[in-house]
């Protein structure tokens, strides 16, 4: 391959005539990365060892010029340093952690074995970086069966403990995924016997103008996923589009209803594309048991879900919609409540879980604001201040107020926003400001 090529993809390097400083060592950030999953990949840069000398590599890389070269080395050199806090904090919790007994009698968590040429690393470091390697993918798993950010990062410290308790069954790194996804699921199922959760509906609370439509399903436990958390194209085999409508929250908050294994069922057949065979060795059920369930899970779906698919599932956000966003977040900032209402659908809902308020109706949602945004009101909220955000696929906007009588914005809720075929706001889901810092969003300003 030619000096001047890329040593991922072998495209000709960019020239940096008139610059000075280290080359760049490949075309883009992504045959970068490309490059850094081979090396993993090939036992090399598995260990922590590897990924420590993989860190030194790419501080060594930086260069300062051109600036976005600069931007793309120091983003993954971030990434890699906190990939190695994680493998850090699982290795320490793996060897400190007392065994948990499981909320059933007979756990349902079982460990397969697997054939395989290489032995799974028995040192907790090792160990902890090769299941690290698996974490987005499962974390979003966890988060599509059980509805919160919160519990899903609980869940994979839960399934990488039972993974190292179960690694004397595991034979090989070929099926490590398949293996990690089983311990997750029935992870899950173990949380979802011990809650016992259930979807119900809002209910009107006195004196409270809520509109005329029906009241929507409440989930106090459904919580925003960062979209910078998502698994990329790469590291996730399921198509783009498909992994991005079954992480939006229309469709996370109708699987909710589920019973846990039909919920089970349908995630890994339909999600993640097992076959009956391979769902039905995950949860200890036949191929008969497996059908029977994703036939009863998928008419409960689709009774939970808008009538048309393109009323809740959107391709990527559009230019158009970001500057709808803007206008959104421009408008509550000046105390504009008549913009606002441009930017609504008339059939607008929000929602605001874990809290009771919700309002169908532009006419009922605006009354609400009316109240907040008006400074000569008692109940008005303070000033507005806003930070773009991105979740569940969808455009966001974190809010931050400045309460009368104060002089610092404070976090105050996370908006994620949803737009009907005619780009006019159809849903706003309202979460607490717990989260913030997931979302990459300080909790002051």
């Amino acid at each position: 391959m030619a000096e001047d090529s890329c040593p991922s993809c072998g495209k000709p390097l960019i020239a940096r005539a008139g610059r000075t400083g280290r080359r760049s060592v490949y075309c883009s950030a992504a045959c970068r990365q490309k490059a850094y999953r081979e090396r993993q990949g090939g036992g090399g840069g598995v260990g922590v060892d590897g990924l420590i000398k993989e860190i030194g590599r790419q501080v060594e890389e930086l260069v300062p010029q051109p600036p976005s070269v600069f931007y793309s080395g120091v983003t993954e050199l971030s990434s890699s340093v906190a990939r190695l806090r994680r493998v850090a904090r699982t290795a320490r919790d793996t060897a400190q952690e007392p065994a948990r007994e499981s909320v059933t009698q007979t756990p349902v968590t079982g460990a397969p074995a697997v054939t395989a040429v290489l032995q799974v690393p028995v040192d907790e470091g090792d160990f902890a970086a090769l299941v690290e390697s698996h974490r987005r993918e499962i974390q979003v798993h966890c988060y599509r069966m059980t509805g919160s950010y919160d519990d899903a990062e609980d869940l994979v410290q839960e399934t990488f403990l039972r993974a190292w308790r179960a690694r004397d069954t595991f034979e090989g790194r070929a099926g490590a995924r398949t293996w990690l996804y089983r311990i997750a699921t029935n992870a899950c199922l173990d949380f979802q016997r011990r809650t016992a959760r259930r979807p119900k509906r809002y209910e009107p609370l006195p004196g409270m103008n809520h509109g005329g439509g029906e009241p929507p399903a409440r989930i106090t436990w459904l919580q925003p996923y960062p979209d910078d958390e998502l698994p990329s194209a790469e590291e996730q085999p399921e198509a783009a589009a498909v992994s991005r409508e079954t992480l939006e929250l229309v469709f996370l908050a109708a699987v909710q209803h589920l019973p846990p294994r039909q919920r089970a069922v349908l995630v890994l057949r339909d999600v993640l594309g097992l076959t009956a065979v391979e769902t039905g060795e995950a949860l200890g059920m036949t191929v008969a048991s497996v059908n029977s369930a994703l036939q009863r899970a998928r008419p409960t779906l689709r009774d939970r879900l808008p009538g048309r698919r393109a009323d809740w599932t959107t391709a990527e956000p559009t230019e158009h919609q970001r500057a709808l966003v803007k206008r959104y977040m421009a408008a509550a900032e000046r105390l504009d409540l008549s913009e606002v209402a441009t930017l609504l659908s008339e059939d607008v809902t929000l929602t605001m879980p874990p809290n009771p308020f919700w309002f169908t109706g532009r006419d009922a949602l605006l009354e609400f604001l009316s109240v907040s945004l008006d400074v000569n009101s008692p109940m008005f909220l303070g000033h507005w201040r806003h930070l773009p955000a991105r979740a569940n696929g969808q455009l966001a906007a974190g809010g931050y107020v400045r309460r009368p009588g104060t002089t610092v914005y404070r976090a105050q809720v996370l908006d994620v926003l949803r737009f009907d075929a005619d780009d006019r706001i159809v849903e706003i889901t309202s979460f607490e400001p717990h989260l913030f810092p997931a979302f990459g969003l300080p909790l002051r300003l």
